[in-house]
């Protein structure tokens, strides 16, 4: 992943010594920095910090609290990486009084916000709260002028529902989401209500959403049989190319075209994604960008943070 991205420096935070030697070993071809920092798992989308500015231009980061999904895995290190991260950016910090992920959101960067029901209104997360409170929440913290809700995310997701493997938005008023193509689908339900959700909103300036989508992977399986949330849609967008997620399914080369068809600026990408899902996620979960400027989204040398144990990989990858 690290050296498909294309356009951007990484900066990759490693636990160790033995971490960092196999970074730099692996990561070769691109501009990269290797950074020392304690952490607990590597889905640094939902545990790092999220960039923004004011309306002076003046950039920032903000850390939301971090509670290991509803309380599912509370590891030693991930609710301190978002301030560790701020500090190497050289970025002030602000907290943020809400329990939130990275991956729980989606901005077009317009004053739209996508997110889902599931999970930032689930009582694991913000018991007492509603939309009307967080949606006032997300207006003053990240300039959200709409928030548009979804209801569920896929099966078997530890997240609860983030939004960020159910649509994309891949430009101003211009939505990326899945539909099933089997009836065996185990998102077959979700998803179609998912496209139904997208087809009938607007964004902050009124415009409704174009609606474009992709197949889904359908059912994927670990080596126990079990059901992982598969998702393209978890791609990760570089200054000069989008790393796609695939899991060595019938409709891989399919979604890699459709994404490939919003992307025609950058190279697009189709890399084996399996190893990853077993943890859970895909590649833009364990990145976080950071954005240099309000002009830096598209052609500038902002770095991409991601984040590698060092550890073996439980499956195979292509």
């Amino acid at each position: 992943m690290c050296r498909a991205i294309r356009g951007e420096r990484i900066e990759c935070l490693v636990l160790d010594e033995d971490g960092a030697a196999q970074a730099r070993a692996a990561i070769v071809g691109t501009e990269f920095g290797v950074h020392r920092v304690e952490f607990g798992d590597v889905w640094l989308r939902d545990t790092g910090p999220v960039t923004v500015f004011d309306s002076g231009g003046r950039c920032a980061a903000l850390s939301f609290h971090f509670n290991g999904w509803g309380g599912k895995y509370r590891l030693d290190g991930d609710a301190d990486v978002a301030a560790k991260v701020a500090a190497l950016q050289g970025l002030p910090l602000r907290a943020v009084d809400l329990v939130c992920e990275g991956g729980a959101i989606e901005s077009d960067g317009e004053g739209t916000l996508l997110t889902t029901r599931q999970c930032l209104l689930n009582d694991n997360r913000n018991p007492g709260l509603g939309e009307y409170e967080l949606e006032a929440l997300f207006a003053a913290e990240l300039g959200a002028e709409k928030v548009v809700w979804l209801d569920r995310g896929l099966a078997n997701d530890h997240t609860d529902g983030h939004v960020d493997t159910l649509a994309r938005f891949v430009a101003p008023a211009k939505v990326l989401c899945m539909q099933a193509e089997d009836t065996s689908d185990p998102n077959r339900e979700a998803l179609q209500r998912v496209v139904r959700d997208l087809e009938r909103a607007s964004d902050a300036r009124g415009r409704r959403f174009e609606v474009r989508r992709i197949p889904s992977p359908g059912r994927v399986v670990d080596r126990d049989g079990s059901l992982m949330p598969a998702s393209y849609l978890n791609f990760y967008i570089a200054n000069g190319s989008v790393v796609v997620p695939v899991y060595g399914c019938e409709y891989d080369a399919e979604a890699v075209r459709g994404i490939a068809e919003c992307f025609p600026g950058r190279t697009v990408v189709g890399l084996s994604a399996r190893s990853i899902l077993t943890g859970g996620g895909a590649f833009h979960c364990i990145t976080q960008q950071e954005v240099c400027s309000k002009t830096a989204t598209d052609g500038e040398n902002a770095p991409a943070y991601v984040t590698t144990t060092g550890a073996d990989e439980d499956e195979s990858d292509e």
